[in-house]
């Protein structure tokens, strides 16, 4: 009689893998500080003040690619909307920036000074709790996370998929920027929140406060990755996969595939609203740009050339196509969406599995 072998449990990361993670955790969260704050100006190994934000900016964009990751490249969910989850938990943290300005506005009012100049005369209701930090901090992750929640179930429930489920998810979010360009939703209308001075009554353009959202952003996108990791080696992560291969087989296997997509999709859309909130105090502004069509197409970009199932590859692709993007805006303004697009293009028809991928075939030796 045969013996069954059940497969072993695998480890979260290798060895080498957790030599990586904690290489990654002393660069960003101890060397990057110290080349920022303690060393000279003048120095050539002083980080800049424009290389920090720059790169806490990607970190957040970053933070986005993984939740994709999980939902497009585990699970087979293609979203073209995920820029509304990232731009609900800016617009969350926004809010509270704002009621931390005080009378230091231009109108010297307790209100924000945009309602001041539309004649406003108190706060709408949905600023209710925008002045209390622990509020926004649920706010950030609750109010993107029960959007997808809502709109999921009807869309899972009703078994749309593949590239319908792509369409609707873009006009969620392009019916979203149109929503919160009007004036009288009390968002700001199309310039949004800037001009925030304080963040838990700390000055948030002080040197330590930048470094101090540098560090946390750094931890947040590391944590994240552990957190996406587990899950796709643990049983749930292992239906999601088969729910990508073959949902049909999943169904006659027994499970409902509603759960675990719906699941996913939440956990997905509350990890872009922190990254959006970790975003708004290191850019310093919000608006409804940030819910554009075009936004949640390039976190698709990013998975795609950093390479899909992989969880390293799209913060890869994140990296690798903002800094694209940093340089050639500047240098050549004109050619960049062409570049995007091209790149689009070519890593779909040539590179499949992303930079990632192809590193792995050449260490494989082609195989």
């Amino acid at each position: 009689m045969s013996t069954l072998i059940l497969p072993t449990k695998a480890p979260l990361l290798t060895r080498k893998g957790w030599s990586a993670w904690l290489a990654a955790m002393v660069v960003l969260c101890a060397l990057a500080p110290m080349l920022n704050l303690w060393v000279a100006e003048g120095s050539v190994f002083h980080l800049s003040d424009f290389a920090v934000g720059l790169i806490a900016k990607i970190m957040c964009y970053a933070i986005c690619a993984l939740a994709m990751d999980l939902i497009w490249g585990y699970t087979g969910i293609l979203s073209l909307g995920h820029g509304v989850f990232f731009a609900l938990g800016g617009y969350a943290m926004g809010m509270y920036l704002m009621r931390q300005i005080g009378l230091d506005g231009n109108y010297k009012s307790e209100l924000p000074d945009f309602m001041v100049f539309l004649d406003w005369k108190t706060l709408p209701w949905h600023w209710t709790f925008s002045d209390s930090f622990i509020a926004t901090l649920f706010l950030v992750v609750a109010v993107p996370g029960l959007v997808a929640l809502v709109f999921g179930y009807f869309a899972f429930r009703s078994r749309i998929k593949g590239v319908y489920f792509s369409i609707i998810t873009q006009a969620m979010t392009f019916a979203a920027m149109l929503l919160f360009f009007r004036n009288e939703t009390g968002f700001g209308g199309n310039n949004g929140f800037t001009d925030f001075k304080r963040l838990l009554d700390i000055p948030i353009a002080t040197p330590s406060m930048r470094m101090t959202l540098f560090v946390l952003t750094a931890s947040t996108l590391l944590g994240f990755f552990l957190l996406a990791r587990w899950l796709v080696n643990s049983k749930f992560g292992r239906v999601l996969q088969a729910v990508r291969d073959a949902q049909s087989r999943v169904m006659f296997s027994g499970y409902s595939p509603l759960g675990y997509k719906l699941t996913i999709w939440t956990l997905s859309a509350m990890m872009c609203g922190v990254a959006g909130a970790l975003y708004v105090p290191q850019v310093g502004i919000i608006n409804p740009s940030e819910m554009s069509p075009a936004n949640s197409i390039e976190i698709a970009i990013w998975a795609a050339v950093g390479g899909r199932a992989t969880l390293i590859g799209p913060i890869v692709g994140a990296f690798l196509v903002n800094g694209a993007k940093s340089w050639l805006t500047v240098t050549y303004p004109e050619f960049w969406l062409y570049f995007l697009g091209a790149l689009f293009i070519g890593v779909t028809l040539y590179l499949p599995d992303g930079v990632v991928g192809l590193v792995k075939k050449l260490k494989g030796g082609g195989k």
